[in-house]
C-alpha cells in the first residue's frame, strides 16, 4: 500500500465517523459544519479565480458563505423567508457598492460575478443537506431523517468505488480528456451500476428499518439520479482547476486535495436527492 493511500485512509476514517455524528445531533451543530465546510470551499473557489487575474470580494463573500447554511436551518424553523431574503439583496448592493469602489480597472463585473458564484457553489449547494436532515418527518423519525440523509452519501460513495474499480479495470475510451483525463466511459457505466445498486439494496437494509420505506422504482431513480449527477459534480470541479491550471483545489486534506475535491460531487448530488425526496413527499 502506497505512503499516499494509507495517509487517504488514516484522515478518511475518522472524517467519516465525525461525519456520521455530525448528521446524527442535525440542527445548529450540522449547519455550523456546512457553514465552516463553505467558507473552506469558497475561499479555495476564490483562490482559484485570483490565479486568473480576479480579485473577488472577499470579506463579504466568506462571511456570506458561512451565513447561508445557517440562515437554511433558521428559516426551516421558523417557515419565514423574508428576512433571508432582505439581508441577501443588502449583500448583494454592499458587494455592488464595494466593486464601486475598487473602481473599473478591476474587473468589477467579474470580481461580483465570481464572489456570487463562490458562494452559491460552495456553500448554498451543500445547505441542502439541512432540507433533507430536517424535512416534515425528522421530528417523527429522527433515525430515518439521519439514514435518509446518508443515502445519498453512501450512493455517491460506491459510485465513486466502483467508477474507480471499473475505470481501472476495463479501461478504454476516456469520458472528459480534456478535463478529467483519467475518467473513463467504463467508468462511468460502472459507478451508474454501482449507485443502481447501493440505492436498491441500502433501502430494505436501512430505510424499510427505520420506517421510512421508497419503492423499488423510487430507490432506483434515487441511485441513477444519484450516480450520474456525482460523476458530473466530479467533472465540472475538473473545469475549474484545469483553467486555474492546478491538479487539487487546495493542500488543506492530506492524501485528498481541498474542499472542493473532496466534496464536488456532493455540490449536484445534495440538491438533485432533495429535489427526488420533496416530489416524493418525505423530505
Amino acid at each position: 500500500m502506497s505512503r499516499n493511500l494509507l495517509v487517504r485512509v488514516a484522515f478518511a476514517v475518522p472524517a467519516i465517523a465525525v461525519a456520521v455524528a455530525v448528521l446524527w445531533l442535525g440542527g445548529w451543530v450540522l449547519a455550523t459544519a456546512l457553514a465552516v465546510l463553505g467558507v473552506l470551499g469558497t475561499r479555495e473557489i476564490y483562490d482559484l479565480a485570483r490565479r486568473e487575474g480576479i480579485e473577488p470580494l472577499e470579506n463579504l463573500g466568506l462571511p456570506a458563505a458561512a451565513a447561508v447554511p445557517l440562515a437554511t436551518f433558521w428559516v426551516k424553523g421558523y417557515a419565514d423567508w423574508e428576512p433571508v431574503l432582505y439581508v441577501a439583496a443588502l449583500w448583494l448592493l454592499a458587494l455592488l457598492v464595494m466593486a464601486m469602489a475598487r473602481g473599473p480597472a478591476r474587473r468589477p463585473l467579474t470580481a461580483v460575478a465570481v464572489t456570487v458564484f463562490g458562494t452559491l457553489y460552495a456553500s448554498a449547494l451543500l445547505a441542502f443537506t439541512i432540507a433533507i436532515r430536517h424535512g416534515p418527518h425528522s421530528d417523527a423519525h429522527p433515525r430515518g431523517s439521519v439514514a435518509l440523509v446518508l443515502l445519498p452519501l453512501v450512493v455517491t460513495w460506491v459510485c465513486d468505488t466502483c467508477a474507480m474499480a471499473a475505470g481501472t479495470l476495463i479501461g478504454g475510451p476516456k469520458l472528459a480528456p480534456v478535463l478529467s483525463p483519467r475518467k473513463t466511459w467504463a467508468g462511468a457505466v460502472g459507478g451508474l451500476v454501482g449507485g443502481l445498486i447501493a440505492a436498491l439494496v441500502y433501502g430494505p437494509l436501512v430505510l424499510d428499518r427505520v420506517a421510512l420505506q421508497l419503492g423499488v422504482v423510487q430507490l432506483a431513480t434515487v441511485g441513477v439520479v444519484v450516480a450520474v449527477a456525482a460523476q458530473v459534480g466530479d467533472v465540472a470541479e475538473s473545469l475549474f482547476k484545469r483553467e486555474a491550471g492546478v491538479k487539487d483545489s487546495s493542500a488543506l486534506i492530506p492524501g485528498h486535495g481541498g474542499v472542493l475535491d473532496r466534496l464536488d460531487s456532493l455540490y449536484f448530488v445534495l440538491p438533485a436527492t432533495a429535489g427526488l425526496l420533496r416530489l416524493f413527499g418525505i423530505a
